[in-house]
């Protein structure tokens, strides 16, 4: 029972009332009553369950209605009038309402500040849209209106310029097939396959793919493992995984990019850790290097092509595999990112 609970409260204030009045008796009827002390001790306990009864009844009713309002608001209307009395009768109410608003008051805060991150996280992802599909869209317009002008039938450069257009649209084409890939994702729509694979001889394919990237960039991919590794994954989904991993090591790495892709047994896990010795990512650039759109070296990155969502589709693809990505880096030495898949039974 609490210190300021009401039962307390009641006692008290019957106590004084009776203590009063046994001081009385004592003082001025002692000579006079002195044979019946038990009628007098009997009288007074009444007084004091009387008043006990008269003062709990008045207290819990004002204690009641004032702290039913602030309750009402805390819980959201959902705590029942029957639950109120019992926390308000044995508690110290005093501390109870100072707790619960203090709680209400912070959760409050958490969430308005949630609300902001989430707004200005907002207004950033309509910037960013707007901002990578503005630049094909001028492109498109520039080239269709200098083939308007007469370059259509200029032979030197309509087909140049077609050609152009044609690269600036299937640009934009990506960034939308990307957004709605991560749209499903999110929303679960999209369902995954999963099914038991090898995930080297999937790394060997990736590999594969981006042979011309590879030699052009003299990029050294080295496989430490001499076995298979089962894990049961939605392959299609994994494959992009590891293709957009390897491919920002080869595109973002410098000349003569060493690659280093090993494997980690972790009872029903396994951790596959993709390692370059590029020139690294700032540590401020880590937390939010799988937002969307989110580039380190802005320019860089987009003379370099693609949508700006990969690592975000990287992301959302492994927690659909309820896995996670972590990433560590240094400047001037490279950066290792790390997932896990689950073992195929």
């Amino acid at each position: 029972m609490g210190k300021y609970s009401p039962h307390r409260i009641a006692v008290i204030l019957s106590f004084i009332p009776s203590t009063i009045t046994a001081i009385l008796f004592f003082t001025f009827f002692t000579e006079s009553f002195e044979d019946i002390y038990l009628q007098i001790a009997v009288i007074l306990l009444s007084i004091f369950i009387v008043n006990y009864i008269i003062s709990f009844f008045l207290l819990n009713r004002f204690l009641f209605q004032k702290i039913l309002p602030v309750y009402k608001t805390i819980h959201g209307l959902n705590f029942s009038n029957k639950e109120l009395r019992k926390e308000v009768e044995n508690s110290d109410i005093v501390k109870a309402v100072e707790r619960e608003v203090q709680e209400w008051t912070n959760k409050k805060t958490l969430e308005i500040n949630q609300l902001r991150q989430l707004e200005q996280y907002r207004k950033e992802f309509i910037g960013n849209v707007s901002h990578e599909l503005k630049t094909p869209v001028f492109n498109i317009q520039g080239y269709v209106l200098t083939l308007l002008d007469g370059g259509l039938e200029d032979e030197s450069i309509n087909r140049k310029y077609l050609e152009k257009a044609e690269k600036s649209i299937s640009r934009m084409t990506a960034i939308l097939n990307d957004l709605d890939e991560i749209a499903k994702l999110e929303s679960g729509v999209l369902k995954l396959n999963e099914t038991a694979f090898d995930i080297v001889a999937l790394i060997e394919e990736v590999i594969e793919s981006l042979d011309f990237k590879i030699k052009e960039t003299n990029t050294i991919i080295d496989l430490k493992t001499d076995k298979e590794h089962f894990v049961e994954a939605d392959r299609k989904r994994i494959y992009q995984v590891i293709s957009n991993l390897l491919s920002n090591a080869i595109k973002y790495g410098d000349k003569e990019c060493r690659i280093k892709i090993g494997f980690t047994d972790m009872h029903d896990r396994l951790l596959i850790e993709v390692k370059d010795n590029g020139s690294g990512i700032p540590a401020e650039a880590l937390p939010r290097l799988f937002e969307r759109f989110y580039r380190v070296d802005k320019s860089r990155s987009r003379n370099q092509g693609g949508s700006g969502l990969g690592l975000a589709i990287v992301k959302h693809i492994l927690e659909a595999h309820k896995q996670t990505i972590q990433v560590s880096s240094k400047l001037g030495i490279g950066t290792t990112f790390m997932f896990t898949l689950y073992k195929a039974k």
